[in-house]
């Protein structure tokens, strides 16, 4: 995989740069810049050699409020919202509007991956967030012209794949829901970490596996045949739990008190997903981990965390540099850990 810093000339370059720029937008304001604030290094770069940039990026809705929020920080461009008119464009800086807007996109269409190629010199994909995705502008494009990986994107590489060969003790934290996502790494990860925490809706599947009436409880439709784990000295499940109308919504007091224990121990901390119905204001036990972590990372602890819902918990406690690093990927993390590569780096590759 060849790298942004690997490009010898950028002077005068066009380069097709591929951002996420999928950010919560609510009366047209951008509510949340987190994932804009983490590719300002690479905009800054290009800007600074002297490079002619155009960014693509989908979004859910229109890309202009993020167009206007670019302005903030000095990145003034021009807003095209047909990507044919872009090369009448001489701004320095072009956005073009939201890359859903052409059905060719999600269907990794090699006409509309050409067209767009046929923008620029060269293409730097620094959506590591959707690289999981076998999309047009991440997939099909590097068939047309020279492709590298952004800073960003490196970064993300770099960092998640310590995961694969980690200092110890190594403790996994794996909240949230959507057991068939999160399987592939209780599976992984049993075999690396030496524990494997896991909470938020996923444990009440294991909780059933264990012969606990789970009342009210989410649990997958599908049996996962669990009780295969239940003996592995890894894994550790919530040791109390939080009710609320027959239903387990969070872990209780006794488990954050287990989890300050390892995360004290731990060298190496990978933290994906929430402890409990976050979004429903079940969110103290998730503050108090990010809280453990960011104190382990003080203490010399690496620490890798990433999820919408992680990414939220530190946004409100305003902790976002207190980590080794913050993933900008939701599935795009769960992916890579699983599998050790992503759709969007098979086509770098």
């Amino acid at each position: 995989m060849k790298y942004l810093k690997d490009i010898s000339e950028l002077n005068g370059t066009k380069v097709l740069l591929r951002l996420d720029l999928n950010v919560p937008v609510k009366n047209g304001l951008v509510v949340d810049d987190f994932r804009i604030r983490k590719i300002l290094p690479t905009l800054t770069y290009l800007r600074e050699e002297g490079a002619k940039l155009i960014l693509i990026s989908h979004i859910e809705g229109s890309l202009e409020p993020v167009h206007r929020h670019l302005q903030k920080f000095g990145f003034d461009c021009s807003f095209v919202k047909n990507y044919r008119n872009a090369l009448a464009d001489e701004s320095p800086i072009i956005l073009l509007e939201n890359l859903r807007d052409h059905e060719g996109e999600m269907k990794n269409d090699k006409a509309f991956a050409k067209e767009l190629a046929s923008l620029a010199d060269v293409y730097v994909n620094e959506a590591f967030a959707v690289s999981h995705r076998a999309h047009a502008s991440v997939s099909a494009i590097t068939e047309f012209i020279p492709s590298y990986a952004g800073i960003l994107f490196e970064q993300e590489v770099e960092h998640l794949g310590s995961a694969f060969n980690p200092n110890h003790p190594f403790l996994f934290i794996l909240g949230g829901s959507k057991f068939e996502t999160k399987l592939p790494l209780i599976e992984k990860f049993l075999t690396i970490a030496d524990t494997v925490f896991v909470g938020g809706a996923l444990a009440n599947d294991f909780f059933k596996a264990q012969g606990k009436d789970v009342k009210k409880s989410v649990v997958s439709v599908e049996d996962f045949k669990l009780t295969r784990f239940l003996g592995n000295p890894r894994l550790q499940l919530p040791i109390d739990v939080v009710w609320k109308d027959d239903a387990i919504l969070d872990v209780g007091p006794k488990t954050v008190e287990l989890l300050q224990e390892e995360t004290q121990k731990a060298k190496y901390i990978l933290w994906n997903g929430p402890m409990g119905l976050y979004e429903k204001g079940f969110r103290e036990p998730t503050l108090a981990i990010a809280r453990m972590i960011a104190v382990a990372t003080k203490n010399g602890t690496k620490t890798i965390v990433g999820g919408g819902d992680t990414l939220a918990t530190i946004a409100e406690l305003g902790i976002e540099d207190h980590f080794t690093f913050v993933s900008t990927g939701g599935g795009a993390m769960l992916e890579f850990l699983a599998k050790g590569t992503l759709p969007g780096i098979e086509a770098l590759n």
